[in-house]
């Protein structure tokens, strides 16, 4: 730590006499009673998946072999499984975490330009329908927008 940087309250050990609030109150008696992590990660494919899926791409985090399967039982499993540093890939497996890199990064662009492009990183709350309509048209824009080269071409 910097000599002129000023330590908080909580640093200089004052956080012991912070008063706790009904919320943090009430989120720690739940952790005690449901394990919410491990919930989620259970939970969370299940609301990603309908079943009918052909393949599922996803980063490390959606990971979970045996939920997919059991979410969509069809499905081809493409989310990425990257190995410890350690570990030396084949030239096959890059070729096949590089094909799944640029499938989310594809993905992942048409949200680049509607959050920092078009400037809609935060959403106000104007109704369903209105927020919703709002997202579909900012969604068709983003792809005209991605394609432009090829559309005046």
């Amino acid at each position: 730590m910097q000599c002129n940087e000023q330590l908080s309250l909580a640093q200089n050990g004052f956080d012991r006499y912070a008063r706790r609030t009904k919320r943090a109150q009430f989120l720690e008696e739940m952790s005690a009673v449901v394990p919410w992590e491990r919930l989620c990660d259970v939970i969370r494919p299940h609301y990603l998946l309908h079943g009918n899926e052909t393949r599922v791409w996803g980063d490390a985090a959606y990971g979970q072999t045996a939920v997919i399967r059991s979410a969509a039982p069809a499905a081809a499993d493409f989310t990425g499984r990257y190995p410890a540093r350690s570990k030396h890939i084949t030239a096959r497996e890059r070729e096949i975490h590089r094909t799944k890199s640029r499938v989310r990064s594809r993905v992942e662009q048409v949200f680049h330009v509607v959050k920092r492009i078009f400037g809609f990183s935060k959403v106000r709350y104007r109704g369903i329908a209105k927020n919703a309509h709002r997202l579909v048209v900012n969604f068709a824009l983003a792809n005209l927008h991605l394609s432009r080269r090829r559309l005046l071409a």
